[in-house]
C-alpha cells in the first residue's frame, strides 16, 4: 500500500512536469491539436461538507492528425489538481481508484453523431484497469485502435477496442486520487482532423474537502480551483488550464425558538419546549439523495438508486448524487451518494429520567404538522419541503412503499404530541447518559428557493421533589448537517473508503439553550421587619411537605435576602429544613438593628412563613402576619408577573397570596 502511494504520487509529479512540455505544437506539417476548457456550471459548494461536488470539466479538442487504420492510438495522463483534497469515494486503499470519471465524446448522451453507434451514440463502456499493470510501476492502458467506418459526412476516423474492428473502444475511465489530485492514467487522444468534429473529455465525479476552503474572501466565498496537467505520447494544447469548479460558501444557519422553563415541581406530559430551524443559506444546500424521474411515486423518490436517470453526461442534477455509472458487482455506483442530505440535532445536559420526543416531519410550528401534497413524485418540491426522521445518521437508503415514511430507514410515528391529543406525529428519541440525537433527511427540496425546516421538541417528566427528580438542569442542543464522523485529517478525509458520502462537520458553534429545569422552590416575602425602636420580629418557615395526603417529604435551606436602606445587611441562611419541622429566628439575632423586607427563597415545595412584630416582651404592642408567596419568576420568563391568573391582582405586576 505503502509502495502504491508512492509511485502514485511521484507519476502525479511527473504529469504535472511533463504537461508543461506536451502543451506544444505538434511536428512539421501537423496541424495542432487544442482542446478549451469549459465548467458548464460552477455550483456552490457547503463549506461543512467533506465530499461536496464540483462542477463538470470539459476538454473540447479539434484539429490534429489523421491516424492510419490499424494505427494504435496515443494516450496521455491527465492529472486535475485541486486547491484542496479530492474525496471522491474510493474503491481500493490499494490503487485508490475512484468514482472521478472521464468520459469520451460523451456517451450515452444521445445526440446526433457523426457516425451512428460512435460517439455521443455508443454505449458507456468503463476501460477495467485504470492503473494498468503496477506490478513495476509500469502502467499498461486499455489500448485503443484507429480505424476508418462510413459516417454521415463521409468516411470518418474512430477509436475501436480491437485493430481492424467496428465495436466502439472504452470511453469510460476511473480517475486515481493522490491526495489534492485525481489522474486519469493512458487515456487515448485520437485527434478529429475533420473540421466541424470535435472529441470531448468530461471530468465528473470530483468531489472536494470544502472546510478548508470555508475562511469566504472579499467576494462572500472562496473558489475552488483546478489546474489541469497533461503527459504523454502525444501533444494536447489547453486553453485555459486553471477553471474554477466551484465556489465554497455556508451553506446552513440554525436557530430555536428560545429557552423554556419546566418546574421540577410539576410533571410533564409531551411539553412542548423548543422549535428547532435549519435554514439554507443558499438555493441548493439541500438536495435528495438522487433527482425524482418520471414516474417515480411517494415522498421517497428521491431517495432510490435511479441509476437511469442520472446517466447523462452533462446533466445537471440538484441531487447530492452526480453521473452514476456502475463500475463493478457489489460495489456502490461511481457518483451515487449514500444518502440525501441529512439534519442533525444532537442533545446534551439531559436529566436521566427525561424523556425526549421530536417531531417526525417538519412542522409549520409547534402545534401544526406540514401537510404533505396531494400528488408526491416528481415536481414535488414545486409544492412543499419535506423532510422525515432516520433512524440512524450513516445508515443508507433503500427505496420501499409509499408516501411518508416509505424508505427505509425512515421511522415510524409512535405518538403524537403536544400532549396527549396533539396532532404532530413524534417519536421519543433515547436519552443516552444525558445525551440524545435525532436526524431528520430531506425528502423533497425545491432549488429555486432558500428553504427552512423547522422540527418540533417535546418532553415528558414525573415530578418526584423527594428524590429531587428532574434535576436541575439546562438542556442544550447543537445543530448540523449529518452525518458528522469523527474528526478528519486532511489524509483521512481523502482516502477513508468507508466514510459515507456526504459527510460534514460537527457543528462548530456554541450550544444553543432549548430548555430549563429549575429547582422546586417557594418563595416567600416578609413585606415588614424591625429590630428598631424597642421593636423585634420574629421570623418562622414551616417546611410542611409531610402531610395527611400523601405527599412526598421535602428538604431544603433557605436564603434570607434583606432589603432595607442604602447598605442592606448580608443575605442569611436558615440551614436545611426537614420536612415537618419549623425554622424560626429573631431579627435582632440575624440582622441586628434592620427594618426592612425580607424575601425568603426555599429549595422546597410546601413553605409557609409567619412573622410576629411587638414590642420587647410584648408587653404593650403586637402584631403577626403570614408571609405572602410570590410565583417562582423562573417559571415564567423570570418575570414576576403571575403565573396562575387566580393569584393575580390586576395591575399589579405579581400574583401574590398568602
Amino acid at each position: 500500500m505503502v509502495d502504491s502511494r508512492r509511485w502514485i504520487t511521484a507519476l502525479a509529479g511527473l504529469a504535472l512536469f511533463a504537461g508543461v512540455a506536451a502543451a506544444q505544437t505538434g511536428g512539421s506539417g501537423q496541424t495542432q491539436l487544442t482542446c478549451g476548457t469549459n465548467v458548464s456550471v460552477t455550483p456552490t459548494l457547503r463549506a461543512e461538507g467533506f465530499t461536496e461536488q464540483t462542477g463538470d470539466i470539459t476538454l473540447t479538442c479539434t484539429g490534429g492528425s489523421a491516424l492510419a487504420p490499424g494505427t494504435q492510438i496515443p494516450t496521455v495522463n491527465v492529472t486535475i489538481f485541486l486547491n484542496t483534497a479530492v474525496t471522491s469515494r474510493l474503491y481500493s486503499t490499494t490503487t485508490h481508484a475512484s468514482e472521478a470519471l472521464l468520459l469520451i465524446d460523451e456517451p450515452g448522451s444521445g445526440i446526433a453523431a457523426p457516425v451512428p453507434g460512435f460517439g455521443p451514440q455508443a454505449a458507456q463502456t468503463l476501460c477495467p484497469n485504470p492503473l494498468g499493470t503496477a506490478t513495476t510501476g509500469t502502467l499498461t492502458a486499455c489500448t485503443e485502435f484507429a480505424n476508418v467506418v462510413a459516417g454521415s459526412g463521409g468516411p470518418t476516423t474512430v477509436a475501436v477496442n480491437t485493430a481492424g474492428s467496428t465495436t466502439p473502444g472504452f470511453n469510460v475511465f476511473q480517475g486515481v486520487v493522490a491526495g489534492n489530485s485525481v489522474t486519469f492514467f493512458g487515456i487515448p487522444v485520437l485527434a478529429p482532423v475533420t473540421s466541424g468534429i470535435s472529441r470531448v473529455y468530461r471530468f465528473t465525479n470530483i468531489r472536494a474537502n470544502a472546510t478548508t476552503l470555508s475562511g469566504g474572501s472579499a467576494a462572500g466565498a472562496t473558489p475552488v480551483i483546478a489546474s489541469i496537467s497533461i503527459s504523454g505520447s502525444t501533444s494536447l494544447l489547453i486553453q485555459n488550464p486553471t477553471p474554477t469548479i466551484g465556489f465554497v460558501q455556508q451553506g446552513l444557519t440554525t436557530s430555536t425558538s428560545g429557552s423554556t422553563s419546566l418546574s421540577q415541581c410539576t410533571s410533564a406530559t409531551k411539553a412542548g419546549v423548543n422549535l428547532l430551524t435549519f435554514s439554507e443559506n443558499f438555493g441548493t444546500a439541500f438536495k435528495t439523495r438522487v433527482s425524482p424521474v418520471a414516474g417515480g411515486s411517494g415522498v421517497g423518490a428521491g431517495q432510490g438508486t435511479n441509476p437511469t436517470g442520472q446517466n447523462i453526461p452533462g446533466q445537471i442534477f440538484n441531487s447530492e448524487s452526480n453521473f452514476i455509472f456502475p463500475v463493478g458487482s457489489g460495489l456502490t455506483p461511481a457518483g451515487l451518494a449514500d444518502f440525501g442530505t441529512r439534519l442533525k440535532a444532537t442533545f446534551n445536559n439531559l436529566p436521566t429520567n427525561i424523556h425526549l420526543f421530536v417531531s417526525v416531519n417538519n412542522v409549520t410550528n409547534g402545534v401544526t404538522p406540514v401537510v404533505l401534497p396531494s400528488a408526491p413524485g416528481i415536481g414535488d418540491a414545486e409544492v412543499t419541503s419535506f423532510a422525515s426522521l432516520v433512524s440512524s445518521e450513516t445508515v443508507g437508503d433503500t427505496t420501499g412503499g409509499t408516501g411518508a415514511g416509505s424508505f427505509f430507514p425512515g421511522v415510524t410515528a409512535t405518538d403524537n404530541g403536544p400532549g396527549t391529543t396533539g396532532t404532530i406525529p413524534v417519536v421519543e428519541i433515547p436519552n443516552i447518559n444525558g445525551t440524545a440525537t435525532a436526524v431528520w433527511e430531506v425528502l423533497n427540496t425545491n432549488p429555486s428557493a432558500q428553504e427552512k425546516f423547522n422540527f418540533a421538541v417535546f418532553t415528558t417528566f414525573t415530578s418526584n421533589v423527594a428524590q429531587n427528580s428532574p434535576t436541575a438542569t439546562i438542556a442544550t442542543v447543537n445543530m448540523s448537517f449529518a452525518p458528522t464522523p469523527p474528526a478528519f485529517t486532511s489524509t483521512t478525509a481523502a482516502t477513508a473508503t468507508g466514510g459515507p458520502i456526504p459527510r460534514f462537520i460537527a457543528d462548530p458553534g456554541a450550544a444553543k439553550n432549548i430548555f430549563a429545569i429549575t429547582i422546586c422552590r417557594t418563595i416567600l416575602l416578609y413585606p415588614f421587619i424591625t429590630n428598631q425602636a424597642g421593636f423585634d420580629t420574629g421570623i418562622a418557615i414551616a417546611n410542611t411537605s409531610t402531610d395527611v395526603f400523601g405527599t412526598g417529604p421535602q428538604a431544603g435551606a433557605c436564603a434570607l435576602n434583606w432589603f432595607g436602606g442604602t447598605t442592606p445587611p448580608a443575605p442569611t441562611n436558615s440551614g436545611t429544613i426537614a420536612s415537618g419541622t419549623v425554622y424560626t429566628a429573631l431579627a435582632s439575632t440575624a440582622v441586628p438593628n434592620f427594618q426592612g423586607y425580607m424575601i425568603a427563597v426555599c429549595n422546597f415545595q410546601y413553605a409557609h412563613g409567619f412573622a410576629f412584630i411587638s414590642d420587647l416582651g410584648a408587653r404593650n404592642l403586637a402584631m403577626g402576619y403570614l408571609a405572602l408567596i410570590i410565583p417562582d419568576p423562573a417559571n415564567n420568563g423570570g418575570s414576576r408577573a403571575a403565573s396562575d391568573s387566580g393569584l393575580s391582582t390586576a395591575g399589579s405586576g405579581e400574583g401574590i397570596a398568602q
